[in-house]
């Protein structure tokens, strides 16, 4: 088997290189390429055309074309499988994502082709969970508020949320939106804390446990004090009839999507006390966030960091060899996308 490994700044050519290679059988070979900039800073834009589904006319790396004629199976994480690499891989059996997006893998034409695609939309997942978390005891504790006004020489007593009194986790029901791989790990962490937690989710399977039950959407509206979002939604699935919903004096915390919250709705509820604090790490534009935000002391807001840990990047790519692996084997793909 013919293994084409694309890196980029994020899964890096080491990470393919000590990931993959010592998991290949006899037989196999593998060669690596890298795609788009070094840094990733200057990648965010490529990220965001990836995002926006306009991955036809981004360059490849040199050689990549000619190299994946005879490739059985690509890894890859934000180089893009479009028409014009479908046409010059014409042995390609399979493509592992090292993310949980395909925005960059064009699917009819591998669905036309058979072409075996998975993702791992677990790769961050642990990250991202560990993020939300701090994100909720940083917002309803004032962590980074008390942070702030230390560093500007105040000893400050008084929080947005010192009116309604600050509450302890276990006095606080927190409602989980969306239960795939992160949603069930922020769970998880929570359920140490021994505050109930609700979550609403039409598409997992409805079972209730110890520590979590299902329940409606608009059943957590209206009994989260916490609402945390980890769905994958085509559009906003808080507007603003859910911020209607919502339990009075709750917290917002979004580390999923930007636009699964619509921003005029959101500052309403803002603006009317509705909610009593959020925490966003993502934004509809980035790294320029709209204004609004900044004005607001019961909010806390941080930069898309939620699952960029070196973790999250070197385990995928040794996920990918894995699974593929072990499917050749019989194994049925965790994350198969056709």
């Amino acid at each position: 088997m013919k293994i084409i490994c694309v890196a980029d700044a994020y899964v890096t050519a080491e990470m393919m290189e000590e990931g993959v290679r010592p998991r290949l059988r006899a037989e196999d070979t593998m060669q690596t390429f890298f795609f788009g900039y070094p840094d990733k800073e200057r990648m965010r834009d490529i990220v965001k055309t990836i995002e926006a589904y306009q991955i036809d006319d981004l360059p490849f790396p040199e050689g990549l074309l000619e190299a994946v004629a005879d490739a059985d199976l690509m890894i890859v994480h934000l180089c893009p499988i479009n028409k014009r690499l479908l046409e010059a891989a014409k042995n390609l059996k399979a493509v592992m994502s090292c993310r949980g997006g395909i925005e960059n893998i064009w699917l009819p034409g591998v669905k036309e082709r058979g072409i075996v695609v998975a993702s791992n939309p677990a790769h961050n997942a642990n990250g991202v969970a560990e993020f939300a978390v701090g994100l909720i005891l940083t917002e309803t504790r004032n962590i980074s508020r008390a942070d702030a006004a230390l560093k500007r020489g105040e000893w400050r007593k008084t929080w947005p949320n010192t009116p309604t009194y600050i509450k302890e986790l276990n006095d606080l029901t927190v409602g989980i939106v969306g239960f795939g791989a992160i949603g069930r790990l922020v769970a998880k962490k929570l359920s140490g804390f021994g505050c109930p937690i609700i979550v609403a989710d039409p598409y997992a399977k409805q079972e209730d446990t110890d520590y979590y039950r299902f329940v409606t959407m608009d059943e957590l509206l209206a009994q989260a004090d916490i609402i945390t979002l980890h769905a994958r939604a085509n559009g906003a699935i808080m507007g603003e009839a859910e911020f209607e919903k919502m339990k009075p004096h709750s917290y917002l915390i979004n580390t999923a999507r930007s636009y699964l919250v619509d921003s005029n709705a959101f500052r309403k509820a803002m603006d009317s006390g509705k909610l009593l604090g959020a925490a966003f790490d993502v934004f509809e534009t980035e790294p320029d966030i709209p204004d609004f935000y900044r004005k607001y002391d019961n909010i806390t807001i941080t930069n898309h960091r939620g699952g960029d840990t070196i973790d999250s990047y070197s385990k995928a790519p040794i996920y990918a060899i894995e699974s593929y692996l072990a499917f050749l084997e019989g194994t049925p793909l965790r994350f198969r996308v056709n």
